[in-house]
């Protein structure tokens, strides 16, 4: 399978700014281009790409004042298949876990581990540990908490979720997040391209998020706000919550404009969403 992705993104800036951008398909996809992953910049702009802690493509570059576009296209190859699924993947115990996980067991911006540990010990301390816990969390996500686009807020936590229960695809991974890290299982928040292939259409097309847990010896992807496997899923960054993926992140003003993602198919004879 083929699939088509892309973004305009643009903004109105006030005064020169430095802005860095998330905006590359992620290394572990890299191979499976088929095209070039080359966003550009309108107008042209110095860049410095490097990998953050996170082992994310960031570009760091000057904003000037006035219009400024952030474009891109390119195709990638997918297999097509749902998400994996493994019953059997286990929780291992927090000594035997890699040194390098073990941060993502910790509480985080979004994520207040501490705070909702009692919690997490009501609901899902009877419950299998392994992938039958995490999906016990993810089935109370989806049940217990409403999706509204008005109910997005760049300050709510994985607590203020809990406590009024609405919130966007991000607050549903980031309690789902915090409640696998009360249960000691390492978890991460992901983003990235997901269309709708193989689901009945709901725009408009967007970046999503999901969150990935470390169960055996890998990650794996799990999805509380639409929690069941989907095709086509074409992950940009990983980190401990939204807050260390963010597409741009500016140290100074700035007005987004416009905002278009494209994550389709490629069918013979049908004709490609424009950009």
């Amino acid at each position: 399978m083929l699939i088509r992705l892309g973004f305009d993104i643009q903004f109105e800036i006030p005064s020169p700014v430095v802005m860095i951008a998330v905006y590359h398909v992620h290394p572990s996809r890299r191979a499976d281009l088929r095209e070039p992953d080359e966003p550009r910049i309108t107008p042209p702009v110095a860049l410095q790409e490097y990998e953050d802690s996170f082992r994310n493509v960031c570009t760091r570059f000057v904003a000037p004042a006035g219009r400024l576009q952030l474009y891109n296209s390119t195709l990638i190859e997918d297999s097509g298949e749902p998400d994996p699924v493994n019953l059997a993947a286990r929780q291992l115990p927090v000594e035997d876990l890699p040194p390098e996980v073990l941060r993502y067991l910790l509480a985080s911006r979004y994520c207040e581990v501490d705070r909702l540990l009692d919690v997490a010990a009501q609901l899902f301390g009877h419950t299998e540990p392994g992938w039958a816990r995490v999906q016990a969390i993810c089935d109370w996500v989806q049940a217990n908490v409403t999706f509204g686009y008005p109910f997005a807020s760049p300050t709510k936590t994985a607590l203020d979720v809990y406590a009024d229960h609405k919130g966007v695809c991000r607050d549903f991974q980031h309690l789902a997040i915090t409640f696998c890290r009360c249960l000691n299982i390492p978890a991460r928040y992901a983003t990235g391209y997901m269309g709708d292939i193989g689901v009945p259409f709901v725009p408009p097309m967007d970046f999503s998020a999901w969150f990935e847990v470390y169960l055996g010896d890998r990650w794996w992807t799990f999805d509380a706000r639409n929690n069941k496997p989907r095709i086509g899923r074409v992950l940009m960054a990983t980190g401990r919550d939204a807050a260390d993926v963010a597409i741009t992140t500016s140290f100074g003003t700035t007005w987004l404009t416009n905002f278009t993602v494209v994550s389709d198919e490629v069918i013979e004879g049908k004709p490609a969403t424009a950009l």
